[in-house]
């Protein structure tokens, strides 16, 4: 058995330290109310059978609670005041170099708890050191100086998560919808040299990814671009090679306009090729300041084009993307495997749903790419037309942010919709399943603690947005002035853009299931316990309208993404409540508004059932349904795709993508368990060497390629197939 040490490093669980620390504190009590020896190692090893039974690792802290709460159960109060005593004046000694120490476990690569925080980011690579490095010091500053203490406790405690503390010492927001097509049509500026518009299609891709590049090292979330933007360069390049054509076939005698139409069109095709190929090669190659390759989503919507020809011209470049990405890119051994980025959305409407409309080749093509590589995800156009209504009744569709923060519907002065160019300041997230265990199953005190914890995310999303007024334009100039979210001038403060619902800023919340199934003993799927959910989802909708009203920030519910605070929150509630079997038994608790993961359900009632929840969830959510290998079933995954188009606004199909560098197995990598550590095995030869595997696996709306900490890695384990 393994534990985390405090600076996060992984050591062998040592039974004989525990003996020792007890003997110790033993030993400094008088001679009439000290144990025996048999005593101590009777308490010791039932420390060690309660960290067994967790299942996972168990921190240096939670074996010490378990030490006071096994002397004191025996009755030694004393023994236990000297062993707290003894704690207390060494945590103090700590907290001048706690920092420090988990700065030096970072440089030696022996941090356990960072090496999985983040499926994206490779943390043996200098660049992500120097990242981790400087959020160690952000988190810090903000936990010692930046917040407020009843905050930081909350944090700590896990009653709430204060999200990406490792980026607030800095003016920085959450994830912005990039508006490509001001920055491309108007010019932009990068770097202090300007870039005018392009006058092809390949030089609009290549400008495109530095934009990317850009934006993703002035901001900590996810962004996204649309391909609608690029697809004018489509028409430009296709005058511009038909010109050249014409010439060369003139100087031949030949003025077939047949033959000139053909090449060109070939040629084009070439270009669009190239094109495609530099956004996938650049994004997945590209390392940002913050030492991980830019989070972008790719918006993939044929009724966003202004005209029938640019319709077609963006859809030859949805092709190329959807095929390019079938294909994947190839790993260091040569062989195509699954890329985690770019994010690809692709949206089912009129044209594309049925048999016999003009791009259902796109949406069978699209079907085929995400059996094989988990890409795309799909967006109704015709359930989102219906949930966002902007303030002129007009309904509209329109990506995330990332992986699914959703922008609220914007008017602006001028009495036009407006979402490209507009941004998320950021999110605070309340633990659900702690105001359940909270509230002791008593329905007025749950309400009531309820209230007060979202009070106390209403007061930490304050201080994101209160750390944002007065951030000048000059802080990136990518985002602010040259065209990316904003053109402000120099020196002006972004102050007007946190205001009126140009920006949102969000109150996450994760485990629904947990809380509803605690208070009703029910999961709510159930009928019974349903109504309960929602009336928890609408509360705390009614709670951010109440915020807006009062601040005009548009506060909006997002179904928080979990990736490793699922770990932490799990971790805090063993702390807090103990084991409580089918509350707080894993290492993880449910994301959002979800199914729980081993619930036996079908694909299609999942869906129909988490859609109602997706209506209450309007600054972001995503569903999704685990599958086994379709590519031989490719007719199944069209059928729930025309579900999701009827059903959901917006879903994903999960299923597995894995490589062993050893024997060169492609099925499924498994999870396995080694002496109370989960590990990833191939079935084939039996290598655990992470770094000779590729796994792909959706984390939380994306996919991770870096692995997973424990608490993520047992709930990808303990997933159930769907269809």
């Amino acid at each position: 058995m393994k534990i985390i040490k405090r600076n996060g490093a992984e050591a062998v669980f040592d039974l004989g330290k525990i003996i020792t620390a007890i003997t110790k504190a033993n030993e400094a009590v008088e001679e009439n109310v000290r144990m025996t020896p048999l005593q101590i190692e009777r308490i010791a090893q039932s420390v060690q059978l309660s960290c067994e039974e967790m299942g996972r690792s168990p921190s240096v802290e939670e074996i010490q609670d378990l030490v006071e709460k096994a002397i004191m159960a025996h009755g030694a109060f004393e023994v236990a005041k000297c062993y707290i005593t003894y704690r207390y004046t060494h945590s103090l000694m700590r907290q001048s170099n706690t920092t420090d120490d988990r700065i030096l476990s970072l440089i030696e690569c022996n941090n356990e708890e960072v090496k999985q925080e983040n499926a994206n980011k490779n943390p043996t690579i200098n660049a992500v050191q120097r990242d981790y490095m400087a959020g160690e010091v952000s988190k810090d500053i903000t936990s010692r100086i930046l917040l407020p203490k009843p905050i930081v406790d909350a944090h700590n405690a896990g009653i709430i998560h204060f999200h990406d503390s490792d980026y607030y010492a800095q003016h920085m927001h959450n994830c912005d919808l990039v508006n490509l097509e001001d920055m491309l049509q108007n010019g932009t500026v990068i770097s202090g040299t300007l870039i005018e518009k392009p006058h092809s299609f390949s030089t609009a891709c290549n400008i495109a990814t530095q934009i990317i590049a850009q934006v993703a090292s002035n901001q900590y979330g996810g962004q996204s671009i649309s391909l609608t933007h690029l697809a004018p360069f489509v028409q430009i390049s296709r005058e511009r090679i038909r010109k050249t054509v014409v010439q060369e076939l003139s100087l031949a005698g030949v003025t077939d306009e047949q033959a000139v139409s053909k090449i060109t069109e070939d040629r084009l095709q070439e270009e669009i090729s190239r094109g495609v190929q530099t956004i996938q090669y650049q994004v997945v190659t590209l390392m940002t300041t913050n030492g991980q390759a830019p989070f972008i989503t790719v918006f993939m919507y044929l009724n966003e084009a202004r005209n029938e020809q640019e319709k077609k011209d963006l859809a030859l470049i949805i092709e190329e993307m959807l095929r390019q990405r079938y294909q994947g890119v190839k790993n260091e051994k040569g062989v195509w495997i699954t890329p985690a980025f770019p994010k690809l959305i692709y949206v089912l409407e009129e044209d594309n749903i049925t048999e016999d409309a003009p791009y259902w080749y796109l949406t069978r093509l699209a079907a085929q790419c995400t059996a094989k590589r988990m890409v795309p995800d799909y967006i109704s156009e015709k359930k989102m037309l219906e949930l966002k209504i902007d303030s002129n009744g007009d309904g509209h569709c329109y990506t995330c942010m990332g992986c699914r923060s959703f922008l609220t519907p914007y008017v602006d002065e001028n009495g036009k919709p407006k979402y490209y160019g507009r941004f998320n300041q950021g999110v605070v997230t309340i633990n659900l399943v702690d105001v359940a265990l909270s509230s002791g199953k008593d329905m007025d005190k749950f309400w009531k603690i309820f209230d007060e914890r979202l009070e106390l995310c209403h007061q930490a999303l304050l201080c994101r947005h209160e750390r944002l007024k007065g951030t000048l334009s000059d802080a990136a100039p990518i985002l602010w002035q040259h065209g990316a979210l904003a053109r402000l001038p120099k020196g002006e403060p972004i102050d007007k853009l946190l205001y009126g619902g140009y920006s949102t800023i969000s109150l996450g919340y994760a485990g629904l299931y947990e809380c509803v199934k605690y208070m009703t003993g029910r999961s709510h799927t159930d009928e019974q316990a349903k109504p309960f959910a929602l009336q928890v989802m609408q509360h705390m909708n009614d709670a951010c309208a109440t915020w807006k009203a009062a601040h005009n920030i548009h506060f909006s519910l997002y179904g928080t993404p979990l990736e490793s605070t699922t770990y932490k929150f799990a971790k805090c509630l063993q702390s807090r409540f103990g084991m409580i079997p089918g509350i707080t038994d894993k290492s993880y608790i449910t994301n959002s508004y979800h199914v729980h993961v081993s619930e036996q359900i079908d694909a299609f009632t999942k869906l129909a059932f988490e859609a109602e929840f997706q209506q209450l969830s309007p600054g972001g959510a995503i569903s999704y349904v685990e599958v086994p290998d379709m590519q031989q079933n490719i007719d199944a995954v069209l059928e729930v795709m025309k579900f999701i188009y009827d059903n959901i606004m917006y879903a994903e199909l999960n299923t597995k993508s894995d490589y062993c560098h050893e024997c060169g197995y492609d099925g499924e990598i498994q999870i396995q368990e080694d002496d109370g550590k989960l590990v990833w095995m191939c079935p084939q030869c039996g290598n655990t060497d992470q770094s000779k595997m590729n796994v792909a696996r959706r984390t939380c709306g994306y996919i991770g390629t870096q692995y997973w900490n424990q608490g993520r890695t047992q709930e990808i384990k303990d997933r159930v197939l769907h269809l």
